[in-house]
């Protein structure tokens, strides 16, 4: 195993046993120095034990079968486990067997949470943590709950803690716009880690400035569109849906986050108030803001269509109609043949297409080997810019074989499961691809080939991401461009971002330069400072469980029909919240097939999608428990919580206002509900 010289410069003081965060550029071989750490680390200490934590699945295999396997299977048992695999049922088990254990952060904290005795495994069993993309350890993030549990155990006394091995190209600065404040924030990351120094090459910057190629950087910006009737259109359409709504003034920042934002809280507000027409108009408003969205990055016609999908789906999953419904609908068709026409006018088309046309163009023409990756916002966005490409005769010469990439997820018409993006990368190293149009789930992580060009395309994202998606162009006399509308809020992002990454070097320079004394009082402090706001956020969070579970009433969130109670729900797994209730299944239909989630689930398997057997609105999905139960999986976004003190909703189960029992297999085959824990 052969390491150069900056790899050499930054491990030294992880060889020695302390923790550090290795900081270097993505492509630069973080992930092998750190692989050498843990060959030394086992080979130097009896009864040493590695895991390598992640924070997605797919990262599991990749540095399971790209580096740890090659390189150590013959001196050391290595074992993968993740949320797809059989193993982690028997975690605690193969973690004993085992020199080095790489897994998700979730698959290790959900083991250090668990009663089972097959699962549950305590931080001391490990003597090395390497943990990857380690800028991710701050708030509420895996990472920085896994590492609460290492800094509790740091101030109750505990000796034999594991040493931290950190990697990250971009610590980031926070969100800070001061010196001060970004310094704060990279002190408060290596706070987290307990982290001795950031390491960075100082002696072989050369050697560093040898292997990494920057890309050339230029600005592709292009001017508005001189007239837009189509955008205008549906603007006016907008309006309409406010007039009805008897709304005079109002928010006409129509195609912006800050409407998304008001649209949203407008649907939460009729949702409480049980006010059918804002909730509906608010949906709708939404999905014209999407439209907006849409037309600014793709085509008209692309926006038209996603529209035009909206108004026919909704037209066949609804049976019952009321005047809101048959306002909102009128209204697009209505309208619909109008903007269809002037949809299809390309003199008013998206002059950010023709500008990346011209860019895939320059680039494809040049060379039959060239690689590319466009990154854009949405999944949306992705499909619609591949059947632009796909569609483009100034194009099709160019052999340009383009995929989409983007996250994983639950839902398959939205998202890709593990599986199929593991082939569109292996089809995109081989060559069989040669354009991949991701969201930024291509950012990091993903083992992806050097490109020749990568096309931020009209993104408002912060430095890190801008980093990362630039470390991508590793290719000889790459280049890195950045699409958007000329004096528009991305490009003066993009500026902001540059300005923020020298802020963020100076801060970690800063940082690095700290005396050691002054440097460990300021983490030590950070760190009980961090644990003490811990306590009162979790104390705060228990407060608010303050009703009894039998007193707040669930409604759909669309009839809104009654169709549970709070005490009917039972958690699975930990994660999954079924309502246990037999009556409850007069309420709801399941419509589909089984839902496909690309990957094993633990002790069940997907049925359906269910949803209101009055409205038809979506409540979540049909779960087969150990072979044998149905159990409904409900989404609690989809429904309003009728408690004491009012009508509220909420994002997520967590934030329910009473306490949620864990789901006792045995009591209920045997037909009655009790208070004991899960089996």
């Amino acid at each position: 195993m052969e390491l150069r010289d900056y790899q050499w410069e930054v491990i030294g003081p992880a060889l020695e046993g302390k923790n550090i965060i290795i900081w270097l550029p993505t492509g630069t071989g973080k992930t092998r120095a750190a692989l050498y750490v843990a060959m030394r680390h086992l080979e130097m200490q009896s009864n040493a034990k590695v895991a390598m934590i992640v924070n997605k699945v797919h990262l599991v295999h990749q540095h399971y079968s790209k580096e740890f396997q090659p390189h150590l299977k013959d001196k050391f048992k290595i074992i993968p486990i993740s949320g797809d695999s059989e193993t982690k049922c028997f975690f605690a088990n193969f973690v004993k067997d085992s020199d080095i254990v790489i897994c998700t952060a979730q698959i290790l904290y959900n083991a250090l949470q668990s009663d089972s005795e097959e699962k549950h495994v305590e931080l001391t069993d490990f003597t090395l943590l390497i943990i990857d993309e380690c800028h991710h350890t701050q708030k509420d993030a895996i990472y920085n709950k896994l590492m609460e549990v290492y800094l509790q155990k740091k101030f109750t006394g505990h000796r034999k803690l594991p040493q931290i091995l950190g990697l990250t190209a971009s610590p980031g600065t926070g969100g800070a716009s001061t010196f001060e404040k970004a310094v704060d924030h990279i002190l408060m990351i290596c706070a987290n880690l307990d982290t001795w120094r950031i390491m960075s090459p100082q002696i072989s910057i050369k050697d560093l400035e040898a292997k990494v190629k920057q890309p050339i950087k230029q600005y592709d910006l292009v001017p508005e569109r001189d007239k837009d009737p189509f955008g205008d259109k549906l603007k006016e359409l907008m309006t309409t849906i406010h007039q009805y709504l008897g709304e005079h003034e109002f928010n006409t920042d129509f195609g912006t986050q800050m409407y998304e934002q008001k649209v949203v809280e407008m649907e939460k507000h009729g949702a409480e108030t049980v006010d059918r027409r804002k909730r509906t108009c608010a949906m709708h408003l939404r999905k014209y803001n999407d439209a907006l969205f849409l037309h600014d990055t793709v085509r008209m016609k692309d926006a038209y269509d996603f529209l035009e999908e909206f108004y026919i789906l909704e037209k066949f999953v609804k049976d019952s109609r009321d005047e809101t419904d048959v306002f909102l609908y009128r209204l697009f068709n209505g309208n619909s043949n109008e903007l269809l026409e002037l949809s299809s006018n390309i003199e008013y088309e998206n002059p950010k297409l023709k500008r990346l046309e011209e860019i895939l163009e320059k680039h494809f023409q040049s060379s039959s080997n060239s690689r590319g990756l466009i990154f854009t916002c949405t999944r949306q966005s992705t499909t619609y810019l591949l059947q632009w490409i796909n569609s483009n005769e100034s194009l099709k010469g160019l052999n340009i074989k383009a995929a989409i990439l983007t996250g994983a997820g639950s839902n398959q018409s939205k998202h890709m499961t593990q599986n199929e993006q593991k082939d569109v990368i292996q089809k995109f190293r081989k060559g069989f691809l040669n354009l991949l149009i991701s969201t930024s789930v291509a950012e990091e992580g993903f083992d992806i080939p050097e490109c020749n060009i990568v096309v931020r395309y009209g993104l408002m994202t912060n430095e890190i991401s801008m980093v990362q998606a630039r470390g991508r162009a590793r290719a000889e006399d790459s280049c890195y461009s950045f699409l958007a509308k000329s004096g528009g809020r991305e490009s003066q992002r993009e500026m902001t971002n540059e300005s923020l990454e020298d802020l963020m070097n100076q801060a970690i320079k800063y940082v690095q330069n700290i005396p050691e004394r002054e440097y460990q009082e300021k983490i030590k402090h950070l760190q009980r400072e961090s644990l003490t706001e811990r306590m009162m956020k979790q104390a705060k969070e228990e407060s608010k469980k303050k009703f009894s579970a039998s007193d707040v009433q669930m409604d759909c969130r669309n009839c809104p029909a009654a169709v549970a109670y709070g005490s009917d729900i039972r958690v699975v797994v930990g994660t999954h919240h079924v309502n246990i209730n037999p009556e409850f299944k007069v309420y709801y239909e399941e419509y589909t097939e089984p839902v496909d989630l690309g990957k094993k689930m633990e002790e069940w398997v997907p049925g359906g999608a269910i949803r209101c057997h009055f409205c038809k609105e979506n409540w979540g999905m049909m779960m087969i428990y150990r072979g044998m139960t149905s159990l409904p999986i409900l989404n609690i976004k989809n429904f309003v919580l009728k408690t004491p003190e009012g009508r509220q909703t909420c994002k997520k189960w967590k934030a329910v206002p009473f306490h949620v029992e864990r789901f006792n297999f045995s009591s209920y085959n045997k037909g009655y509900f009790s208070d004991s824990d899960d089996e």
